[in-house]
């Protein structure tokens, strides 16, 4: 018996130590990881200590096909992709374009009707000719499209869709090929943006300027209509009047009279080259069902390329080894040396391996993993404001605590303006009817603009990331007017020094005179009711909303918020169904011109079927007549006379009753450099850098594991053990006796 109860205890003691060596295992591989990976990296071992950043983004792009994007979030992808011909200077301000992939900047020939060369200022100019000279030497990324066998015969061509079954991503494509950018290439895309069936939000307006778009655009629909549903039509077969090319390196495209603006249109991703094998490949039967289709898996010459879109859970960027010779700037601003820009000077770019944007649909998630170094850098939620930075007499600067952890601060006030506005076909709050009706309704909107104050909307909702905007025209644009010069005189008197919102017996005053004394109707004595349409499905029941539904409440207007999905929304702006409405615009490109079309009368969204960019359907003739004259100047003295003259307009008739222009904060951690915000090129991927080393030291610091709980489980866990150990024991002895 003796022998039999020291095995039971021997048993028991080997329970008691296989616990402990568990739990001293699991401590043991915690403290292991720490030797290498922070144990709670979300990143994959394997890109340990690589020249990676990590960002993140919280909806999927919806296009990334060139011809088709118009979203910002869409273009911080495939701008890194696509290479167009011309690029703004990374460091210098005001903004300069600079050659991209040519050899000089382009050309400007302007000719006559007949072809004869004229000066730019020539009453008798017909036609602006633009030349272009293309590097030699610049090549695609690897891709199937272009994979050929040793015959030369493309590798990947199907003539049905069950020989593309087996292929159910483009990592499927094992061989992949390449060649040179080719001055046809150029033209290919433009051919694309003017091919009806893509969509391209900018086909109208660029076939106002572009000799033979619209022709083009016309013979491309006959073409379509021809072919069976789905079959690729090659558009090098059509002939394009105003885009020519001469040999591989060099290319024309002539303008119907003078659009200085074009240039900035150049250095747009929509301009970017697209191969006619990427098009011809992704057209292939089978493959759209499946989305490989160039809207899902871009195809360029640019410094990265996208290796990995799973919009559920990351999309990866990597550097494309076929990238040309391109060079971190030498020069900058004042300051830029100052601040560090400059130190990776002259270096190749683009200076990073690889970018890793994760799918993070919460800002809160996203901000602690910045906080433990797992991005790399972050914009600043509501939530998260007052943790990261601090509002002071010298305006808002890092907190103290992320200035201790080496975290940097880039500000600056967004190429934009965001708008509360009315429909200026509406019958209630529009510029319809009599003279003396739309005397009165023009006083309705101006009361309505002093009573809503856009400052502390600014200050509740954005933590005051922003200013009241006087125009349509931001900061850093030529035209842009502040201080007392600026005001809308309309809205503010300047007092003390700076612009103060009117008192609201003004707007109880010109609310009386547009016949609605108290909020109500005149006649009827009905209360005057207005809705707003959003995008927000539920109606007026966020806190901005009801906040909203207060400014109104102030001349006791009663404000009716209607929300509805994205589609409808739409439709109703396209109508003119839509009375209030808030809306945006941020710059294609850094001219007045591009902020002021938004109130040009033939941009309406309803006399031009829903494409136009003027939401308001705002039609001033004297506006109008001013802008064709506007458009076209280059910046100079008279041209700012002019510009002054359609504010002086727009602020008297007030489409807007209100509007801001954002301003932005993003944060670095302290690995990160080279970041300068630029306001228009979403382009600039290729010139951060990130110090791989400090960022791993960093997060081994912020993210040490706290082992000591685990040993306190280990405890526990041995003496919870210790009574089953005893009662296991007095069975085992009494089962002994018993035998």
């Amino acid at each position: 018996m003796k022998i039999e109860q020291s095995v039971v205890n021997i048993f028991a003691q080997q329970r008691i130590r296989t616990i402990l060596v568990a739990m001293l295992m699991l401590t043991l591989t915690a403290l292991a990881g720490c030797e290498g990976q922070a144990w709670n990296n979300p990143h994959p071992a394997a890109e340990s200590g690589g020249n990676i950043i990590y960002s993140a983004f919280s909806e999927r792009p919806k296009h990334l096909d060139p011809a088709r994007s118009y979203s910002s979030d869409e273009a911080r992808f495939i701008d890194q992709i696509y290479d167009p011909p011309l690029a703004y200077h990374y460091l210098k301000r005001p903004y300069q374009l600079i050659p991209n992939t040519l050899t000089a900047m382009p050309r400007v020939v302007y000719t006559d009707a007949a072809g004869n060369e004229v000066s730019a200022g020539a009453p008798q100019l017909a036609y602006s000719t633009y030349y272009f000279e293309l590097q030699q030497g610049i090549r695609y990324q690897p891709h199937p499209a272009f994979a050929r066998d040793e015959n030369g015969d493309f590798l990947y061509r199907f003539g049905h869709a069950a020989e593309a079954a087996a292929y159910h991503s483009l990592a499927n494509f094992k061989e992949s090929g390449s060649r040179e950018l080719l001055a046809g290439d150029y033209i290919y895309q433009l051919k694309r943006l003017a091919d009806p069936s893509l969509l391209s939000p900018v086909r109208g307006l660029l076939s106002q300027y572009i000799d033979g778009m619209s022709e083009f655009s016309a013979a491309v629909s006959e073409a379509h209509d021809s072919l069976p549903d789905g079959q690729w039509l090659d558009l090098r077969e059509i002939p394009f009047a105003g885009a020519q090319q001469s040999d591989d390196y060099h290319f024309s495209i002539r303008l119907k009279g003078k659009y200085p603006q074009f240039s900035y249109w150049l250095a747009y991703h929509f301009f970017a080259p697209v191969p006619w094998e990427a098009d011809a490949f992704y057209h292939q039967p089978g493959l759209a069902q499946r989305n490989i289709t160039l809207d899902w898996y871009p195809l360029g010459s640019g410094p990265f390329m996208m290796t990995r879109n799973n919009p559920n859970e990351v999309i990866v960027l990597e550097k494309n080894p076929n990238y040309r010779a391109d060079f971190y700037p030498a020069e900058g601003e004042p300051g830029d040396e100052q601040r560090g820009l400059l130190d990776d000077a002259g270096k190749r770019v683009p200076l990073l391996d690889k970018a890793v944007y994760r799918l993070e649909k919460e800002s809160i998630p996203f901000w602690t993993k910045f906080l433990q170094g797992y991005y790399d850098r972050s914009g600043i939620s509501s939530e998260s404001f007052d943790q990261a930075v601090k509002i002071g007499s010298e305006g808002v600067s890092l907190s103290e605590d992320m200035e201790a952890r080496g975290v940097t601060l880039e500000k600056e006030v967004v190429l934009g303006t965001y708008y509360l506005a009315f429909n200026m076909l509406d019958p209630v709050v529009g510029d319809t009817g009599t003279r003396r009706e739309r005397e009165r309704k023009r006083k309705l909107r101006q009361a309505i603009a002093i009573a809503y104050d856009q400052q502390e909307s600014l200050s509740i909702f954005y933590n005051g990331r922003g200013e009241v905007a006087m125009s349509p025209i931001p900061p850093g644009i030529f035209g842009y007017q502040s201080g007392r010069e600026g005001i809308n005189p309309y809205v503010f008197d300047w007092q003390d020094g700076r612009a103060q919102r009117k008192p609201l017996d003004e707007a109880r005053r010109l609310l009386a005179e547009a016949g609605y004394p108290d909020g109500r109707n005149a006649v009827t004595g009905e209360p005057l009711v207005l809705n707003l349409d959003t995008t927000t499905a539920g109606g007026g029941t966020s806190a901005a909303q009801n906040w909203m539904i207060k400014q109104f409440r102030k001349l006791n207007i009663q404000l009716n918020i209607r929300g509805t999905d994205y589609n409808r929304f739409k439709e109703k702006m396209s109508t003119g169904n839509a009375q209030m409405f808030q809306w945006g615009w941020l710059a294609d490109y850094p001219d007045a011109e591009n902020f002021l079309f938004l109130l040009y009368g033939p941009n309406g969204q309803v006399v031009s079927g829903g494409s136009g960019v003027n939401s308001t359907n705002y039609n001033n003739q004297d506006y109008n007549r001013l802008f064709e004259q506007m458009q076209l100047m280059e910046n100079s003295p008279q041209r700012m006379a002019i510009i002054r003259r359609m504010l002086a307009i727009v602020q008297k008739d007030t489409p807007w009753a209100s509007a801001w222009h954002p301003h932005s904060y993003i944060l670095n951690n302290h690995w990160v450099s080279n970041t300068k915000a630029h306001g228009i090129s979403k382009s600039v991927l290729k010139f951060v850098a990130i110090d791989p080393q400090a960022r791993a030291d960093a997060q081994q610091t912020w993210n040490k594991p706290v082992l000591w709980p685990l040993l306190l489980v280990a405890a526990l866990l041995a003496l919870l053990s210790v009574p089953g150990v005893r009662a296991y024991r007095r069975r085992q002895q009494r089962r002994i006796v018993t035998d």
